[in-house]
């Protein structure tokens, strides 16, 4: 089988993205990210994605108004790069149906809490850390999951747990996610290599 040719989708800062870039010079995972697209113009993922000499996209819903053309924008991209394996890494939208059901069961997201239990809309950033705190729940963690047709609900993947300690801000909790996200997205990755 062919190695995978996997298209990166970040909104922010992409320490996800460097995660897997770094793991994939390790030879981690069977697989080379091909292209990198955001919905966020001054994103920092797109400067490491240059920065590792891939391609860059900025497809947005300001950039493309019309849905159909923006529709059509994502998966000419993806077709551009016979992409295989789509990774959300901190993509803070909602793919379009349209892009989940031609990549059903290839598409894999990121999310910084533990799933079912923090997910849905809303569930994102430091919102997810805020409602573990005000939970009172000891334990919060990663997911790795497909994506399907709603908001973190596809087949989980892989979970990790971190600790929620006394004395834990959501920031606090959120650098530990981070930590954990890093190492579980190239294993998913690779377990789906």
């Amino acid at each position: 089988m062919p190695k995978l040719s996997i298209a990166v989708f970040a909104s922010g800062g992409g320490t996800n993205l460097q995660s897997l870039l770094d793991s994939s010079k390790k030879g981690a995972f069977d697989g080379e990210i091909t292209a990198v697209i955001s919905n966020n113009s001054g994103a920092y993922a797109l400067e490491r994605a240059r920065n590792a000499g891939i391609a860059t996209y900025h497809i947005s819903g300001k950039k493309f108004p019309e849905r159909d053309r923006f529709v059509e924008e994502i998966l000419k991209t993806l077709e551009k790069h016979n992409v295989n394996l789509i990774v959300l890494a901190g993509y803070m939208k909602l793919l379009p149906l349209e892009v989940v059901k031609t990549y059903r069961n290839r598409i894999l997201n990121i999310h910084p809490a533990l799933l079912p239990k923090y997910g849905g809309k809303g569930m994102y950033g430091i919102n997810v850390h805020k409602a573990v705190i005000e939970s009172g729940d000891r334990i919060s963690g990663a997911t790795v999951h497909f994506v399907d047709e709603i908001f973190d609900h596809g087949v989980i993947l892989i979970q990790r747990t971190v600790p929620v300690l006394p004395g834990d801000d959501p920031e606090t909790l959120a650098a530990r996610v981070l930590k954990v996200e890093h190492k579980i997205l190239p294993k998913a990755v690779s377990m789906f290599a």
